[in-house]
């Protein structure tokens, strides 16, 4: 084989197949539409729910709850996984619990839960702990830190009714 027979018979670009021209190409008369038909006319287009003019499922399905869009994604890590991934005397932030594993979501907050023990002096940083977590990492002998994130909306209180 020479260098100039190696493309030979290879073709990248095959021409559009030309339907409607003459019963002799195999795609003539109907051009592949069967015959008469919504779907054989010009510029027919269905949508991805349509159903035949019977009510698609999307609208017979009821609808329920609401996705808040603004609300903050939290990622939890409890203490029992702090005790097994880090050793006595290390400081555990966000990033280090990234690096190891412990956190793979993506996340605005991340929480420190009270489940499992904790036997390890730890220096934990976090954007939230329970009331537990913070019970049980200072009872160990750690210290616990709030990092500063993004804070929750405060509601609005009503106005007093009297005023």
């Amino acid at each position: 084989m020479s260098l100039h027979e190696v493309n030979q018979n290879v073709h990248k670009h095959r021409k559009p197949t030309r339907v409607g021209r003459g019963l002799g190409s195999g795609l003539g008369k109907t051009a592949g539409k069967g015959h008469k038909g919504q779907r054989a006319r010009a510029g027919w287009k269905a949508s991805p729910v349509f159903q035949g003019g019977g009510m698609p499922l999307v609208r017979r399905v009821p609808k329920r709850g609401f996705t808040n869009s603004f609300a903050l994604r939290v990622a939890a890590v409890n203490v029992g996984d702090l005790e097994s991934s880090f050793e006595a005397g290390e400081t555990v932030t966000p990033a280090a619990l990234i690096e190891r594993g412990l956190v793979k979501v993506r996340h605005d907050i991340l929480k420190v839960l009270g489940d499992g023990d904790l036997s390890k002096k730890l220096i934990v940083s976090a954007h939230r702990f329970s009331a537990t977590a913070r019970e049980k990492i200072e009872k160990a002998g750690g210290t616990v830190t709030v990092v500063p994130g993004r804070a929750p909306v405060a509601k609005k209180k009503k106005a007093a009714a009297g005023a």
